[in-house]
């Protein structure tokens, strides 16, 4: 039972853990390739069923294709400036960003969010109906930083409190060993009949519902379910499709971090994935 349990823990830190950031949707899948590789030494096995993975960083060249295309689509930027970038970028060469005409029209893309909040487009300041605060990282950087709390985690000696801050800046400039797609990984996984889901809040701007949608078209998956709304206390929360291997799905007026926005309808999606169902279907 115990040895169930910690599976059971692992399974939901791996499926969950991909809310939280977007380059957690590099390293989970990748992750899980160490998990299936290492799977061929019973003494190291764990039984991986499958992965969940909200708002993920897939493919970088598409993953900023979507993020152009989402904020002219939502009228974030003029019809101008997506123009320049849909004839000077080519995200899928190593030269693009020495293209001046491109590096500009994506530097104002990124200028016109720092008049929003790119993980939340629709998100008023301080709060939003439905609990979303986009002040949660400050509340989490006083929590961290309390000397009862890093006693309490053993991360101190109870009198020096250590400096604890959201992201680590000097990891994230020095870590080079990104993959530019994880998808190989993701046709790795879903041959060796591992599940994959993949879910977008459409009002995130960083990681956007197109970002994901250009991403997994590449993939070329026979759809085995049609694209369809997905309910919650008889309400729609988002719409789904199901292909062979992977199912992706979208909530509907969710930013970035999902759970945030929409934690009743996130758990009734989560429990269906663990259960091994579809998203509720019926009204």
């Amino acid at each position: 039972m115990a040895f169930g349990l910690m599976k059971l823990a692992f399974f939901f830190t791996l499926a969950f853990v991909s809310t939280i950031s977007v380059v957690k949707g590099k390293y989970v899948p990748e992750l899980a390739e160490l998990i299936y590789d290492n799977n061929k030494d019973p003494s190291l096995r764990i039984e991986l069923k499958g992965i969940l993975l909200g708002n993920p960083e897939t493919h970088d060249a598409e993953d900023w294709r979507g993020l152009v295309d989402y904020a002219w689509s939502h009228a974030v930027v003029s019809d101008e400036t997506h123009k320049i970038i849909s004839e000077s970028c080519d995200f899928n060469s190593n030269d693009t960003w020495s293209n001046e005409d491109c590096s500009e029209a994506v530097d104002e893309v990124l200028k016109q969010y720092n008049e929003i909040d790119i993980y939340s487009l629709y998100t008023s300041m301080p709060r939003i109906l439905g609990g979303y605060d986009p002040c949660l990282d400050g509340y989490a950087k006083a929590f961290y930083n309390r000397l009862d709390v890093q006693k309490a985690l053993h991360v101190t000696d109870g009198h020096h409190t250590r400096n604890w801050s959201i992201c680590n800046q000097k990891i994230y400039d020095d870590w080079k060993d990104s993959k530019p797609s994880v998808l190989p990984i993701y046709k790795k996984l879903i041959a060796a009949g591992v599940r994959i889901w993949v879910y977008s809040g459409d009002t995130d701007g960083r990681v956007p519902v197109l970002s994901t949608r250009y991403s997994l078209s590449t993939l070329g998956l026979p759809i085995t379910k049609a694209w369809r709304p997905w309910y919650h206390q008889k309400q729609v929360s988002g719409w789904f499709q199901e292909y062979k291997g992977l199912t992706f799905a979208t909530f509907r007026g969710a930013g970035h971090a999902v759970p945030c926005f929409k934690p009743s309808s996130s758990l009734a999606f989560f429990s269906a994935f663990l259960l091994g169902q579809s998203p509720p279907s019926a009204r």
